[in-house]
């Protein structure tokens, strides 16, 4: 098959044109966010050109430690960006999202990379980085929605975890609805998504296979693989998460700090 047809830097900036309808919009209903819209995506543009630099280096290195370096920082921004978001104390809730995020990469990673794509060598950057990445990019989403449920959960119904509790006397019965909650609340867009995928649109994976030139039977078999990685990372991601943070959440008798 043919190779991805390059834009030129006219056509890239012809592009950007296409702002005008958002920015109409902004103007005549008079809403505040064209500055924020300028702002990010300025910042976005910077960072994937960066992205790219940094990338050729790391993909001609090939390297398996510079790789699995890269893969941490991954790691680490994302939680840190989830403890931020769900307005945790950093200081208390990042090593332990932190710890939640590097499990569950080590999981995926392991099973699909060693298992199933089977790459000839398994950090090669073409495969680890890309693959790594989607995983931690949609678990970030989800982690955020779900922590947030479930901190909300525990923070507004005190009440319904202690009567729980004492009608009980067992903590993991009592926290068993929060918990529930947070993880349908996490899930569930990520479950709605998977089953509209082929029908209402090409995934990411899959088109930018098809760009570079793949076969669409190939394409559809990473897309598969990948959903399916992204689907559990997220699971996984989160349920540790949520079990790494109830030990920061409760003191020695149970109870709400």
């Amino acid at each position: 098959m043919d190779t991805t047809t390059d834009i030129d830097l006219w056509d890239l900036l012809l592009g950007f044109s296409i702002l005008l309808i958002p920015f109409s919009v902004f103007l005549y209903y008079k809403i505040r966010l064209s500055k924020d819209l300028i702002i990010s995506v300025l910042r976005m543009v910077a960072q994937l050109f960066l992205v790219a630099v940094y990338l050729e280096w790391i993909f001609d290195k090939n390297n398996a430690l510079i790789n699995s370096l890269w893969v941490l920082i991954m790691v680490v921004v994302g939680a840190f960006t989830v403890v931020r978001r769900v307005k945790m104390p950093l200081k208390h809730y990042l090593f332990p999202v932190l710890l939640a995020g590097f499990f569950s990469i080590i999981i995926i990673d392991g099973f699909f990379l060693g298992l199933v794509v089977k790459p000839a060598y398994f950090f090669d950057a073409r495969y680890f980085i890309p693959i790594t990445g989607m995983i931690l990019g949609n678990s970030l989403n989800h982690n955020i929605v779900g922590l947030s449920a479930w901190f909300n959960g525990l923070s507004k119904q005190k009440e319904l975890y202690y009567f729980l509790l004492t009608n009980s006397g067992n903590k993991q019965k009592a926290m068993l609805p929060f918990i529930q909650k947070a993880i349908v609340a996490g899930i569930n867009p990520l479950l709605a998504t998977m089953s509209v995928i082929g029908l209402i649109s090409l995934p990411g994976m899959m088109t930018g296979q098809i760009l570079g030139g793949a076969s669409p039977s190939v394409a559809i078999k990473y897309q598969v693989m990948i959903m399916l990685a992204i689907f559990v990372g997220c699971t996984l991601a989160l349920i540790l998460s949520i079990l790494f943070t109830k030990k920061i959440l409760f003191d020695d008798y149970d109870a709400l700090k």
